[in-house]
């Protein structure tokens, strides 16, 4: 499996990264074949390939790794651990670690629609394990979402805002139930843990799995074919940020973050049809769209998250455009996923 646009990525990154203390740490990972913890992985390969002191992966799984990520099930530092995070039982027998990032949560509106009580177990039930499974001085990250400001006419959103939602919103699974996972993250926090949150808006990029329904791999599918039809008019607006700058600042936030929460964003501020008209023209696809609106319900009109913190304290100033993004993502979708 060619994995070299991801590899390239984390070249890329990799001398802005701050990654000497964790060697011979051990670090729990879920999530880890979803979009960014794919990343992730990559970068603790990276570690390992130039360090005599390894880092020690474990990485929790439901199923088998997709097909982009089989090299790491021959990894000696990669822990795999198969079940159900959902599962309080499984989450308590996990080892006690030197770092957790809870990445995993279900980010595929389609997918926590459908399983809205695990959606809310993964993020609340399973946080508050996993914080429990946490050495003494050790660190965390809790990986949340800028939907929890839903509701707020706050745009672009400062980490300061917060949303209005109900909790009989069509989403709430994941809104509320990432709003509760960074309130179990702030009792934590009063008690000494070192735990951060990062309200991640709208990563992309190469790493995801062939059943990936969000809008850009959808596009991207459907360029394949020659034609990408849009469910509704396409007006909505969204932030796209390329998954390598997302995580270059989480690990600055896990790493050396003074603040509790930081919004973690682009720059590229788009509307939907755009996006298709981007993938279109990249892939030699027509694009058409309907004049009425039949998207997801619930779905927000505009997602534009201020990023003036992270850029200030750690110095980000350079982001992967999304002209740039969309190829490389495109170009590792045809490669891979078929």
């Amino acid at each position: 499996m060619d994995n070299t646009i991801i590899e390239n990525d984390i070249l890329e990154i990799w001398d802005r990264l701050d990654v000497s203390e964790i060697e011979e740490k051990s670090i729990t990972l879920t999530g880890g074949t979803g979009l960014i913890g794919t990343y992730f992985l990559f970068l603790f390969k990276r570690f390992n390939e130039v360090s005599e002191n390894k880092v020690t992966v474990n990485l929790i799984v439901h199923n088998n790794l997709p097909e982009h990520l089989s090299e790491f099930e021959s990894y000696s530092w990669v822990n795999i651990i198969r079940g159900d995070l959902s599962d309080v039982s499984f989450c308590e027998a996990l080892p006690e670690v030197d770092y957790v990032i809870h990445a995993a949560g279900y980010g595929q509106p389609g997918r926590f629609l459908d399983n809205k009580t695990k959606t809310i177990r993964m993020n609340t039930i399973t946080t508050d394990v996993l914080l429990s499974r946490l050495k003494k001085n050790g660190k965390a990250l809790f990986v949340s979402s800028s939907e929890i400001y839903s509701g707020s006419d706050a745009i672009p959103y400062k980490e300061t805002d917060y949303g209005c939602t109900t909790p009989q919103h069509p989403r709430a699974c994941y809104i509320e139930g990432k709003r509760c996972g960074e309130a179990i993250c702030a009792a934590y926090r009063e008690n000494g843990v070192n735990v951060k949150v990062a309200r991640v808006s709208l990563a992309y990029g190469p790493g995801v799995r062939a059943d990936d329904k969000r809008v850009l791999y959808n596009f991207i599918q459907k360029g394949k074919a020659g034609k990408i039809e849009l469910q509704d008019s396409g007006v909505a607006k969204r932030t796209y940020c390329y998954v390598s700058d997302t995580v270059e600042i989480l690990w600055d936030i896990l790493i050396k973050g003074n603040d509790f929460v930081y919004n973690v964003g682009g720059e590229s501020h788009t509307t939907i049809y755009e996006l298709a008209k981007l993938v279109g023209e990249k892939m030699g696809a027509v694009v058409s769209a309907p004049k009425d609106d039949n998207g997801l319900k619930g779905a927000p009109t505009d997602v534009f998250t201020n990023m003036e913190k992270a850029k200030t304290e750690f110095n980000k100033s350079n982001f992967v455009s999304l002209d740039v993004g969309i190829e490389r993502t495109i170009n590792w979708y045809k490669a891979v996923i078929k």
